[in-house]
């Protein structure tokens, strides 16, 4: 069993659900405070020792390679002008990872855009983590997901509870739970079913980590929900050939591409901020009390 060194990060979405802001820039790029919300999400690889990144990118995402790339000029103005921390900054986003590129050329799905990254993954285990969930860095998941791959050598799906109201939007997990409720085997996966037909309230989240094995299965799949190459439902295939793990999680995860949830973690990363959290609690609470909003 390899040891998983590799992140996959899927970015070639269109982003229609935060236009006009996503006409010319990519939804990746929408920052969070003072960084784009795609750096969260590469920080997070790192953190949990992954340095080997692959950005599935398409049509209009240069602006994503930009970020990570070195800024000979910019670099230079800062370091004329002594601001040596904003000088620093810039350096660790070039200096944090390998990172690589590949285009998915057709919008295909998800399942599709993972499947691009064969030949980079080269027959290891690897992660994905999708850009449209921000994960707060006081939430350990990957890492915990890590740990299970290593002690049981099979593909492992982040999941957390939800509404039955809302977990048609989701993948669906039909779960057995093993030694207790953080840890179950996906018996199968349903990709957004009605909520009266779901096999549980539990979702898969974006992260997950695979097993080379999954690109068999994506290789044979016909188009699922959206006439789309689903993720999911070569997860569900694979559930069927060997054991695939969910690891249950609470709290600390944000849909970024929701525009309440973007919102939400703007608001939640500022808070534990230094330089403006306390400011912000100060305004905040005036805010309720003027709006009158308990």
């Amino acid at each position: 069993m390899s040891a998983v060194r590799k992140a996959v990060i899927p970015a070639a979405g269109l982003g229609t659900r935060f236009l006009p802001a996503t006409k010319a820039q990519p939804k990746e790029m929408l920052p969070l405070l003072d960084k784009p919300a795609i750096q969260y999400v590469v920080e997070e690889a790192v953190h949990a020792g992954l340095t080997d990144i692959l950005i599935i990118t398409g049509r209009g995402k240069r602006p994503i390679e930009d970020h990570f790339d070195r800024s000979i000029e910019l670099e230079h103005f800062l370091e004329s002008k002594g601001k040596f921390e904003e000088l620093k900054q810039v350096r660790e986003i070039t200096d944090m990872a390998s990172i690589h590129y590949i285009r998915q050329r057709d919008p295909l799905g998800l399942g599709h855009a993972v499947s691009v990254a064969e030949d980079h993954v080269g027959g290891e285990p690897f992660a994905v983590l999708l850009g449209d969930d921000i994960i707060a860095e006081s939430n350990p998941l990957l890492s915990e997901m890590l740990r299970v791959h290593e002690r049981y050598g099979r593909s492992v799906l982040a999941a957390m509870e939800v509404s039955r109201e809302e977990i048609s939007l989701y993948g669906c997990i039909e779960p057995e739970f093993v030694e207790d409720d953080r840890l179950a085997r996906v018996l199968s996966v349903v990709e957004k079913p009605e909520p009266e037909n779901a096999p549980s309230n539990l979702a898969a989240i974006g992260r997950y980590v695979l097993t080379p094995e999954i690109f068999d299965a994506l290789r044979n799949l016909e188009p699922g929900v959206g006439g789309e190459i689903q993720l999911t439902d070569a997860i569900n295939v694979l559930a069927q050939q060997q054991a695939v793990y969910a690891y249950v999680f609470e709290g600390g995860r944000f849909d970024v591409g929701n525009k309440l949830d973007y919102m939400k973690a703007m608001i939640e990363l500022a808070i534990d901020r230094e330089d403006v959290g306390k400011e912000l609690k100060r305004w905040l609470a005036d805010l309720v009390q003027r709006k009158k909003l308990l």
